[in-house]
């Protein structure tokens, strides 16, 4: 007879305290002994109807209720709750003991599964659902976190508002007022732009000076093939316009590169698939096998771009409508965010009433206005013919969940679209856009509320 098994259906007729902790956690199928996995349904069964321990005497009379067992299984499991006596054990050491039972048998059970999965003999389920099943198991613990007290934790809540957010900066002075200094971990940050505008360049420049920082960069793409995203990196971080590099002799395309390398201890990982064919489960897959063959962490991802993503949620669905599949998109990917506990950065077209807009609106997001509703930094990419002549595009926030989006609503930052780089403007610049869009922004001193009878005269 299992030690361990007869330890936890004893405490958990006998110790209240233990009950309550660990019954939440533990699962029927956890029990490989059939008679005693029929004891501790008939023990969860009476705790969730009547919110207290059972008895070994109700634990017989359910038992022969039951129409599942016969008579020598009937005698087996009463001879089984006769052993379940009240023997003393420390607390901790029992939760700890359980605990890891617990963990044991799930990822015992998610291998069997997934053997199950490999050979294919689920229907339901492809090879794409083996990370999820193994992750899942291998993240089982007691949480006791169970919500937060406002009256009593307001000493954790203290600390939080004072602690400094790990984030990923920006080396653009704008984006990281707008950000309060970069993205923080566990978000979805979307660009809006037209075809053409400078999405993709957007998101190379960003990525090269993450990888500066000495950070670790994944470059997902679905639009472009791997290396044409190499190039337009090179050409950033090459210093070079990305119609010469390919006639940069090869002796001084390697020592760039060389050079570059001794100048950070980040590395950048940039991986193609096919247009409308990969989802989150598959970038979840990706990730995994990063961190096993190169021990590849990512501090950011990019997602080049989400509206050519695919759902692992409607896989197949044709009849599915373009706001619930986007959006089924948007919410994947920030759960994968969350997950990975990185900011994600991806990009979504604007409709045709947009396209030419020179101020373009939440509304001009196509196909789902549910891919808003579910990101934590939106902003527009904005060229103008008068624009593009100065060499600048323009920046306007659309949503914002790190600070106030009234504040810089719009700005001007520099682009050079040979050397697919983005710069800070003059001052000048920013104040002439600052200039025009003052009707929709505010500065502290007009936020401030005024008091009744200001300006009232005797």
């Amino acid at each position: 007879m299992d030690k361990v098994e007869i330890l936890i259906l004893r405490n958990l007729l006998y110790n209240e305290k233990y009950l309550r902790k660990v019954v939440p956690f533990i699962r029927a199928d956890y029990f490989e002994d059939t008679h005693q996995k029929i004891v501790f349904e008939e023990i969860l069964k009476f705790v969730q109807e009547y919110n207290q321990p059972s008895t070994k005497e109700v634990l017989c009379i359910e038992v022969e209720k039951r129409s599942d067992i016969n008579d020598t299984s009937f005698q087996e499991i009463t001879k089984l709750i006769s052993y379940l006596d009240d023997v003393p054990t420390d607390f901790d050491w029992l939760v700890d003991t359980t605990e890891k039972w617990c963990r044991d048998r799930a990822i015992y059970l998610a291998l069997m599964e997934s053997i199950h999965i490999a050979d294919g003999n689920d229907e339901k389920k492809n090879r794409d659902s083996i990370p999820t099943i193994l992750s899942d198991a291998l993240a089982v613990s007691f949480d006791t976190h169970i919500g937060h007290d406002y009256l009593l934790d307001y000493e954790r809540r203290y600390e939080l508002y004072h602690k400094k957010e790990s984030r990923v900066e920006f080396d653009l002075e704008y984006f990281n007022k707008i950000t309060k200094g970069g993205l923080p971990s566990k978000t979805l940050n979307i660009a809006l732009a037209g075809t053409g505008v400078g999405k993709s360049l957007f998101m190379c420049h960003v990525a090269s000076s993450v990888l500066l920082q000495g950070k670790n960069v994944l470059y997902i793409t679905l639009e472009m093939a791997e290396e044409k995203i190499a190039e337009r990196i090179d050409a950033n971080l090459l210093n070079v316009p990305i119609q010469e590099i390919t006639d940069l002799p090869k002796i001084m395309f390697e020592n760039k590169v060389t050079n570059l390398a001794k100048k950070t201890q980040g590395t950048l990982i940039i991986k193609e698939y096919p247009t409308a064919s990969a989802h989150s489960g598959h970038f979840k897959s990706l990730l995994n096998e990063l961190a096993l063959k190169k021990s590849f962490r990512p501090d950011i991802i990019f997602i080049d771009y989400l509206n050519i993503c695919a759902s692992s949620r409607y896989r197949g669905n044709l009849s599915v409508n373009s706001y619930s599949y986007i959006k089924a998109i948007a919410e994947e990917l920030r759960g994968l965010a969350v997950e990975a506990n990185v900011p994600i950065v991806s990009a979504t077209q604007t409709t045709r009433s947009g396209y030419g807009s020179s101020d373009v609106e939440l509304t001009d997001t196509s196909e789902s206005f549910g891919l808003p509703a579910t990101a934590d930094l939106m902003f527009a990419l904005i060229s103008t013919e008068e624009l593009e002549n100065l060499g600048q595009i323009m920046v306007k926030q659309l949503k914002n969940r790190y600070n106030d989006p009234t504040v810089h609503k719009r700005f001007i930052v520099g682009i050079d679209r040979a050397k697919m780089r983005l710069y800070d403007c003059e001052q000048s610049a920013q104040d002439e856009v600052l200039d025009k869009g003052k009707d929709e922004e505010y500065t502290y001193e007009e936020q401030k509320p005024k008091k009744s009878f200001d300006g009232f005269k005797f």
